[in-house]
């Protein structure tokens, strides 16, 4: 068998994107694929993360720069900013390192990463630390999407042994990173301290660590198949859970159904403790309360009969934006979209020469409204439009000086009625 069959995985790709931070593990990885390209008709490109941690962060670039000029590689050189203090330092650079690898994608681009068969065992030790199940324990996928693109690991089945035997044999140099020593982190702990005395005494310690992860990782994808039909079922058009069928299954049937609907919505698997309180704190909780689990940076609520996955919000319920003349499209806070006059959207009457217009987030009291017997409370309005609490205080609203006029796309108020052919239409473009 070929010395490079484990790169076999990459057959189909046609272009890569490689991870490279100047190491023993991406250096072999480059220079086997710079080898690979000529073979296999690919376009390869290389990526390096200037984290800013280490004092000799620019003495690495150098390195790669010089590298990738020999081997005639372009190379991209991304600086990043990391902020270890909510997750730590270690997911902090890994995230700052992931965005700055989706940014840098191009169309049909695979990325390319260097984790090899000892990595793999770190990560299932890790996953046994946190007490994780079978989808931790399954470690890292050999390819996995990454939102448009797919992330490939072809060193998964190569030995760090290996690895340095190949950089010997090809008299390869690399950077030591200082920080890989410093066993405070877990994975070094376990690098330098724990997996040695593993692999003293059962050498093959790390491929039977990668089969056990391979077996879980069999097991979720048989779970995944089973559930599919099932899941899309209950997923309504928003993304939201229906909570009904929920309710006649067994505890296993139903966590594994929320861990699936909750990786689909992009959020990290949740602990057993953690669903045990979204089943009693917001699936069990009163017809008539507003129950909200923060998870993470995220929320977890639930509106009539439904689970709804949510990222951070701004608060934007004080925020008062005039609109003036000429009426041009007005931007809207926390990615809301805009607002802007169009030949269709909801109309109300054109504002007088007296009157100010501005975009408010927040209405109280009574309202009376188009097509409706007398006033109502916003509450009771918002209800009657099916709008969920956390999305009231994010729908703009039309002020003329203090009145309320419209919710664009949703109502007029009777103060904004149009009786003439010179009134506007308002119209709503919104991300969410």
């Amino acid at each position: 068998m070929s010395r490079l069959a484990h790169l076999n995985i990459l057959q189909s790709c046609r272009r890569l994107l490689v991870a490279f931070s100047g190491g023993l593990d991406s250096t072999v990885l480059l220079h086997q694929l710079a080898g690979w390209r000529q073979q296999h008709d690919v376009e390869l490109r290389a990526i390096h993360i200037h984290h800013g941690l280490s004092p000799h962060a620019d003495e690495w670039v150098m390195h790669c720069q010089q590298l990738c000029g020999q081997w005639q590689i372009p190379l991209i050189v991304e600086r990043v900013v990391v902020n270890g203090r909510e997750a730590g330092i270690e997911a902090a650079a890994r995230a700052a390192r992931y965005t700055a690898f989706r940014q840098a994608l191009l169309m049909d681009e695979v990325l390319v990463t260097a984790q090899h068969l000892d990595d793999q065992a770190e990560t299932l030790l890790l996953a046994l630390k946190r007490g994780s199940g079978p989808a931790g324990l399954a470690a890292m996928p050999a390819t996995l999407s990454l939102g448009e693109h797919q992330l490939v690991r072809p060193l998964l089945t190569q030995s760090r042994a290996q690895l340095v035997e190949w950089a010997q044999a090809y008299q390869l140099s690399w950077i030591e990173d200082e920080s890989n020593l410093d066993t405070r982190f877990d994975r070094n702990f376990l690098r330098q301290q724990v997996l040695p005395i593993l692999s003293a005494r059962w050498p093959h310690f790390s491929q039977a660590a990668a089969r056990s992860a391979a077996l879980c990782g069999e097991q979720e994808q048989l779970l995944d198949e089973l559930l599919a039909a099932s899941l899309s079922q209950q997923i309504q058009g928003n993304g939201s859970l229906l909570i009904p069928p929920l309710l006649n299954l067994s505890e296993a049937h139903r966590n594994a159904l929320l861990r699936r609907w909750i990786a689909q919505q992009g959020g990290k698997m949740p602990s057993r403790d953690a669903l045990a309180r979204i089943w009693h704190e917001v699936i069990l909780s009163r017809p008539d309360a507003v129950p909200c689990l923060q998870l993470g940076l995220h929320q977890l609520r639930r509106y009539r009969d439904a689970l709804y996955w949510l990222p951070p919000f701004a608060d934007i319920s004080q925020q008062v934006l005039p609109w003036q003349a000429p009426w041009a499209a007005l931007q809207l806070p926390d990615n809301l979209g805009i607002v802007h006059r169009a030949d269709v959207g909801q109309q109300v009457r054109a504002p007088r020469e007296d009157e100010r217009v501005s975009i408010r987030f927040q209405a109280r009291g009574h309202v009376h409204i188009l097509g409706r017997n007398g006033g109502r409370s916003m509450k009771k309005i918002w209800q009657e439009l099916g709008i969920p609490p956390w999305q009231r205080e994010r729908t703009p609203l039309i002020y003329y000086n203090e009145q309320l006029i419209a919710a664009p796309g949703l109502f007029t108020t009777v103060q904004g009625r149009d009786d003439t052919d010179s009134g506007w239409h308002i119209c709503w473009q919104h991300h969410e």
